[in-house]
This record gives structure tokens, sequence and C-alpha cells, in this order.
């Protein structure tokens, strides 16, 4: 009796391959034939598990995001208003070799977005609801107190994600610049701005 297919162990493998193949190459090395191959399937097989390259790359951008909201979570356990923020925006700075990983794919996934509504829709989505929790808990930041700075909320919620957007960026072609020395300088900046006390 054949052996039954665990599909989404498959598809899990295939995402897996992809992934790892973007951290080392970039888009470029992450063809269907590679991929195939990498995993251990024969050209075409992929069509089986996924429509087609698109879902691939999303499923292993989603896979960078699963451990970047872990590193959130485990960051921000415990925390409240000032100092979750604190935690939170660090969190999402590429501070380590992990997070400069993930970097790697996030460039790959942004790359494929140029040519794919259907990336940048998902993309837009993720953006939109890191756009909403920010200013949620920059909201609360104030009412607490704890901001004090004139800049609106908005233009603050834009300022932590253009860091953040733009560290992702050079920590995948230029980490040299991207130091954990200069990022937490720029955080502890951004937060002495806000009004934050240093720390």
């Amino acid at each position: 009796m054949p052996k039954a297919i665990d599909h989404d162990q498959r598809r899990r493998e295939i995402i897996d391959v992809t992934w790892r193949l973007i951290v080392k190459g970039g888009l470029e090395a992450a063809t269907m034939r590679e991929i195939a191959a990498e995993a251990g399937f024969a050209n075409g097989a992929l069509k089986h598990y996924f429509p087609g390259k698109d879902e691939i790359i999303m499923g292993a951008y989603q896979r960078s995001m699963d451990e970047v909201i872990a590193r959130l979570n485990e960051a921000t356990e415990g925390l409240e208003g000032i100092d979750a923020l604190r935690a939170l925006v660090r969190a999402t700075m590429p501070m380590d070799e992990d997070a400069r990983k993930s970097a790697r794919v996030l460039l790959a996934f942004w790359e494929r977005g140029l040519s794919s509504q259907v990336i940048r829709d998902s993309y837009g989505g993720h953006l939109a609801g890191w756009h909403r929790d920010l200013k949620a808990l920059i909201e609360q930041c104030r009412q607490q107190g704890a901001i004090s700075t004139s800049t609106s909320d908005e233009e603050l919620v834009h300022e932590i994600i253009l860091l953040n957007v733009g560290a992702t960026v050079l920590s995948a072609i230029g980490p040299q610049f991207v130091t954990p020395e200069i990022l937490d300088g720029m955080i502890e900046d951004l937060f002495a701005r806000m009004g934050v006390p240093v720390g």
C-alpha cells in the first residue's frame, strides 16, 4: 500500500528550502528548478503543493515573519507602555545574524513584489497591521505621559517604520553600516526626541 503523503509537511519542506536558498544567494538563487532539486522533487512537481512561485516566496516570507513575531513576543513579555514600545522597536531591528537572515528574505520578497500584485497586497496588509499596532501603543504611551513630543503619533509611526525598513535593507547589503551600536544610538535618539529619558 502506497505511503500517505503529508502535504503540509512537504509544503513546509519546500518553504524551508526556499528560505535557505534566498538567504544564501538571494531571489535569483531560488529558481523553481533549484527549489525542486534541493527539496528532492522532480521538475514540475512543486505545482502539486503551490500554485506558483509567488506563493512559495510568500511562504518563505511568512516563515521569517513568524521568527520576527517570536522575537517580539519574547522581547516584550511582561512589559507595557514605553518599555514595551522601546523593546518592540529594538526587536524589529537587524541586531544579529538571525535577524539579518530574515532581512535577506524580506528583500527578496520586496523584489518579487515589483512584478507581483499578490505580493504587494500581502505586504500592504502587513504594513497596515504594523502601523495600527504601533499607533495604538504610542497613543497609550502618550496617555500615560511617557511621550511628550509635539510630533504627531502618525509621524512617529512613519519614522519608526522607515527606520526599520532602511536598517533592514542596509543590513542585507552593507551590514558594517548598521551595527547594533549604530542602531541602538538611533533608537535612543528617537526616544529622546519623544521626550523619553535615555535608558
